[in-house]
């Protein structure tokens, strides 16, 4: 254990599992820790008596920094999902507001709004880590993690999926697209990769089922929302009748990899971790 591994850290808790993953994992190695619960975002049980923590809104940045700095939090890991479109919709503190007078047209897109909170974290002498850089095992491998493969027709729809999520990740817009038999039936937009997979279902063609692909953005800072699939994700697929799912390998987060297979396995779907480079060799 490293000393830098044992500095304080600062936990942005959004919505999902993993910050609670990461606060027991901060309780099992004994590493000292603060929370601040994004209110609206993050689950209403995340954080007890027994944990340090306060809730703020997301138009509360401002108060946040302070606490992170009466803290004394050295390292800072955002982590979680986070409703866009509370960034303009919820009042904000003067620190807040004066964040946003400065970005300006920056704040266009999510992947430009959350590299200059990044920025303005560390204006404050904190360090911004990666979840990965905290536990390394949430990290998709490359190939084929559970039973069942890809075969030719499904590797030709990755390949087109690939193609689009690369582009849309270019734009800054979303890190997913579905795929069936050649044809795009959505792309990630504000609404997040479930609420895709629930209107993709209302597209879905007979014969093989579409593919999800979900790529980081090739300009998107590997310390902020990575795309992550988890066992929700395999249940809303299955539910939308996908037969697979990619991520990016090494750049892309797996919640709960052997369950995750499990499940794949369970409904037939095969599950990979790519390299979107192999694909345009």
């Amino acid at each position: 254990m490293t000393p830098t591994s044992m500095r304080k850290l600062g936990i942005i808790a959004g919505g999902g599992s993993i910050p609670r993953m990461l606060i027991d994992y901060c309780r099992q190695i004994g590493r000292d820790f603060f929370v601040l619960a994004i209110d609206g975002n993050a689950d209403k049980n995340l954080v007890d008596d027994g944990i340090p923590h306060q809730w703020i809104r997301i138009g509360q940045a401002g108060t946040g920094f302070k606490k992170f700095a009466d803290e004394k939090v050295k390292d800072v890991v955002m982590i979680g999902t986070i409703h866009r479109p509370g960034f303009f919709d919820l009042v904000p503190d003067l620190r807040t507001t004066a964040f946003f007078a400065k970005i300006g047209t920056k704040a266009l897109g999510d992947d430009g709004i959350l590299r200059a909170l990044v920025n303005e974290i560390e204006a404050e002498g904190m360090i911004v880590r990666g979840i990965h850089e905290v536990m390394s095992d949430l990290l998709v491998k490359e190939g084929v993690l559970g039973k069942y493969k890809a075969d030719k027709t499904a590797q030709t729809d990755i390949r087109r999926g690939i193609e689009v999520a690369s582009e849309l990740g270019r734009l800054d817009v979303g890190q997913s697209v579905v795929v069936q038999q050649g044809l795009v039936l959505g792309v990630e937009g504000i609404e997040g990769t479930d609420e895709l997979l629930r209107r993709c279902g209302g597209y879905r063609r007979k014969g093989d089922g579409g593919i999800l692909v979900k790529l980081r953005k090739p300009q998107q800072d590997m310390r902020i929302d990575l795309p992550t699939i988890g066992t929700k994700t395999v249940e809303r697929a299955h539910e939308s009748g996908l037969r697979g799912i990619v991520v990016h390998a090494g750049n892309g987060l797996i919640v709960d990899e052997p369950e995750v297979i499990k499940l794949a396995d369970k409904y037939k779907m095969f599950i990979m971790g790519v390299n979107p480079g192999d694909y345009f060799k």
